[in-house]
């Protein structure tokens, strides 16, 4: 391994009356691509400050070979005190040369004239690419740098960055762009930090492995303590899994849709009487929408014809001012269409879940903002403790009393989801739901959106998320056309029509497909437990809904403290049972699809 550039040794820092991370050691090659990957809260901002200068540690050493340029491109680029995005770009004694930061700019079309006081989350963000990469960084670090770009930005990073003679180190919730581009992975977790000289790519496998040999020393450790430490380690592979199933089931979904759509879109089935078992749930006919008059009139959308069936997940892609927001709004009825009529279902009752995060008061708590300031939570008609909640959202249930203004801006957005999914509904929209989560929380909200009774509609940029989660892509290149296509981003990208000018997306080398499993028969006992199984889960779902309706009993607590803590084990129990069932199943199912 050459020399490091950049070097820590016994890297610590207090934060609050205790250490966030301490003794880490992390050293950055001249030529490193890195992954730096950690749940919500557990540090990777501050680490990344430190690792730039930007913060003091309160213990180690840190090596820098002189002359080492390190830039950190930040999440929030601070424009205080600038008139101009110019301004911003070109201030400060470490400013760029202007001929670079021009050049740059033209590339990924951002207006430095912009004023900065109204200048959007994606033109404020292109303006802090364009100063951090012009500064010519030998180390450039990197804070979710695909936040609030649209989809031709993020390709024209991916390039940029596959062309740099340096070291980066970057934090993304994308998984496309991580594995495109990282060869090295930082994992840090629980106050450590481990290196393995493997890309994003492999990274799942590699914490599936640390994860199983954590849970066979777990083994050896009291059942209480093993309960009360252990929850969250125990549920990352055993989600996963989850989700493979549910991937499998998507696919189902797309296929079944794809034979629905015909021209245009417009599915072949008749409209259902508008009630509680509405079929199409928003029916858009010839609908076209413009801004201006004259000839600085702009289509936005021109005639559409779409049908969105109940259960539907519906992704819209598209660069930034192609017409996304215009044309969720009005498949939501905030706006009307310019020609042609869309007909919402009476039925239809929506939670939308922007990008502003207007709910998120800094001075809230935990609890107030989740269950109102009680201890109970009505879960679409299920009453469920906020302890037992926040653990299904990842969080430790110990927060409750915690600040809103005190959480990352990770955990804020993954507590709004709980907060939103708590409601009752039958439409989901998403506007960017993937800003600032972390990968397991992303993996959570594929869970919840795949479980989801209702149809959803998804803005995003995020790619790897919309090919797990939707069912249909609603494409949009600018000129006011919109492709229907089922299945995901990937399917979008593979059969939309060539666009005069654009920018061809740069594929990632698919990996080498594993040799073919020898087909072999199940055993007997095998095939019992995949045909049983089911029934089994079913069960246990039964005896999880009937304890938790008598745990929803306000006076339980008090007036038998015994009853309710017997409910409480044995509700921990069976959903223990019921995700290891679930995991058998899954472990079957797959060896049944390889059986054909």
């Amino acid at each position: 391994m050459a020399a490091p550039i950049l070097a820590y040794e016994g890297l610590g820092l207090v934060q609050g009356s205790g250490w966030l991370f301490r003794n880490l050691d992390i050293h950055i090659g001249a030529r490193d691509r890195l992954a730096l990957i950690g749940r919500n809260g557990a540090g990777k901002t501050t680490l990344l400050k430190l690792i730039g200068g930007k913060v003091d540690s309160d213990e180690g050493r840190r090596t820098i070979v002189p002359g080492t340029r390190v830039i950190l491109l930040e999440q929030e680029p601070d424009l205080r005190g600038v008139a101009t995005l110019l301004d911003y770009v070109m201030g400060g004694d470490d400013a760029p040369l202007r001929h670079e930061a021009d050049a740059i700019a033209d590339q990924l079309g951002i207006d430095l004239s912009r004023d900065a006081s109204s200048a959007s989350g994606g033109e404020r963000r292109r303006a802090a690419i364009v100063r951090a990469l012009a500064q010519d960084p030998d180390v450039l670090l990197l804070d979710e740098p695909t936040n609030h770009l649209d989809i031709a930005a993020i390709e024209w990073l991916e390039d940029w960055l596959k062309r740099f003679r340096g070291a980066f180190v970057v934090i993304s919730h994308d998984r496309t762009f991580l594995t495109r581009l990282t060869k090295q992975t930082l994992w840090l977790d629980r106050g450590t930090i481990r290196r393995a000289e493997i890309g994003f790519g492999g990274f799942e496998a590699w914490t599936d492995q640390v994860y199983a040999d954590e849970a066979r020393q777990a083994e050896r450790l009291d059942a209480r303590l093993k309960l009360e430490e252990h929850w969250l380690l125990r549920g990352v592979t055993g989600r996963r899994k989850r989700n493979q199933g549910r991937l499998t089931k998507l696919h189902e979904m797309r296929a079944e849709r794809a034979s629905m759509l015909g021209p245009q879109g417009a599915a072949n089935l008749t409209t259902a009487s508008d009630d509680s078992k509405t079929k199409v749930v928003i029916d858009v006919k010839a609908v076209s929408k413009g801004f201006g008059e004259g000839d600085a009139r702009r289509t936005i959308i021109d005639t559409l014809n779409l049908r969105v069936t109940r259960g539907d997940r519906i992704g819209i892609v598209g660069r930034n001012g192609a017409g996304k927001s215009t044309l969720l709004k009005l498949l939501t009825g905030e706006i009307e269409p310019d020609s042609g009529f869309i007909r919402l279902a009476k039925t239809l009752d929506a939670v939308v879940i922007d990008q502003q995060r207007s709910l998120m008061a800094p001075e809230k708590t935990v609890r107030e903002v989740v269950a109102d300031g009680g201890e109970w939570i009505d879960v679409l008609g299920v009453r469920k403790h906020i302890h037992g909640y926040l653990k299904e959202f990842l969080f430790d249930p110990n927060m409750v009393e915690a600040k809103i203004g005190s959480l990352s801006g990770g955990e804020r957005s993954r507590l709004l989801l709980a907060r939103e999914f708590a409601r009752p509904s039958n439409l989901l929209v998403l506007d960017e739901p993937t800003n600032d989560l972390d990968l397991e929380t992303l993996d959570l909200l594929q869970e919840v959106i795949a479980d989801y009774d209702g149809t959803v509609l998804i803005v995003s940029h995020d790619r790897d998320f919309l090919d797990r989660t939707v069912t249909i892509t609603l494409g949009l290149d600018g000129s006011g056309s919109v492709d229907v296509v089922a299945g995901g981003y990937a399917d979008w990208e593979r059969q939309r029509k060539p666009v005069a000018g654009a920018k061809k997306a740069t594929k990632a080398p698919s990996p080498a497909a594993p040799p073919p499993a020898p087909k072999v028969k199940l055993t007997y006992k095998d095939q019992r437990d995949y045909d049983l199984l089911p029934k089994t889960i079913e069960g246990y779902d039964a005896a999880i809904a009937r304890d938790e309706a008598l745990l929803a009993d306000p006076t339980l607590y008090v007036r038998d403290h015994a009853t309710f803590a017997r409910l409480t084990k044995a509700i921990e129990k069976a959903r223990a049972d019921k995700e290891a069932a679930e995991m058998r199943w899954l472990e079957l199912a797959e060896q049944v699809e390889a059986l054909g």
